[in-house]
C-alpha cells in the first residue's frame, strides 16, 4: 500500500506539468503529493512493509516532485542569480553524496535524517507562502537548511549511517 501511495506521488507529479503555476488546480495536486509524501513512510511502517524497494521508491518520488516543480516555478518566480548559484552548489553536494554512496557500497544510498526531512518540508511550503514571505528570504533560509542537510547526508554516508 505504502508503495502505491509513492507512485501516486510520481503520477500527480507528472500531471502538475499540465497545470498553470499557482492556479486551483496546481495548489490542489502540490497539496495531494506533498500529503502522500508525508503519509507514505508512516502507512510502511504502521502496516509492516517498509523496504528498502520502497525507501528508493520514494526518494525516486521526491526528485521527480522537486524536478517538476522546480520545471514549474522557476519561469514564473524572479529568481536572484545567487540563489540560482547556491542552488546548484546543494545539488552538486547532494550529487556528490549520492556518488560516493553508490561507489562505496555499489548501490544507491539515501539518507532520511531529521535535517533532510526538516529541509524537505521547507522546500514543500515555500510555494504556499510565496504570498506573505519575501521570496529572497525564503529561499535563503531554505537553501541554508538545505546547505546544512546535503553535508550532515555526506558526513552520515561517510560513517556508513544512513538513517
Amino acid at each position: 500500500m505504502a508503495n502505491i501511495i509513492t507512485g501516486i506521488r510520481i503520477v500527480i507529479s507528472a500531471l502538475l506539468l499540465f497545470c498553470p503555476a499557482f492556479s486551483q488546480a496546481f495548489f490542489l495536486l502540490y497539496t495531494a503529493a506533498g500529503a502522500s509524501d508525508m503519509i507514505d513512510g508512516a502507512v510502511a511502517r504502521k502496516t509492516g512493509t517498509a523496504s528498502e524497494f520502497g525507501s528508493r521508491l520514494d526518494t525516486i518520488a521526491d526528485i521527480v516532485f522537486a524536478a517538476v516543480c522546480l520545471i514549474k516555478l522557476l519561469p514564473v518566480l524572479d529568481v536572484p542569480f545567487w540563489l540560482y548559484i547556491w542552488i546548484a552548489i546543494i545539488a552538486f553536494i547532494k550529487l556528490a553524496n549520492i556518488s560516493a554512496g553508490y561507489i562505496s557500497r555499489k548501490e544507491l544510498v539515501a539518507v532520511h535524517s531529521v535535517i533532510n526531512k526538516t529541509a524537505g518540508c521547507l522546500l514543500f511550503l515555500f510555494p504556499l507562502t510565496l504570498t506573505f514571505v519575501d521570496l529572497r528570504f525564503g529561499a535563503a533560509v531554505i537553501c541554508a537548511v538545505a546547505t546544512i542537510a546535503a553535508v550532515h547526508e555526506g558526513y552520515l554516508m561517510r560513517a556508513g549511517r544512513t538513517a
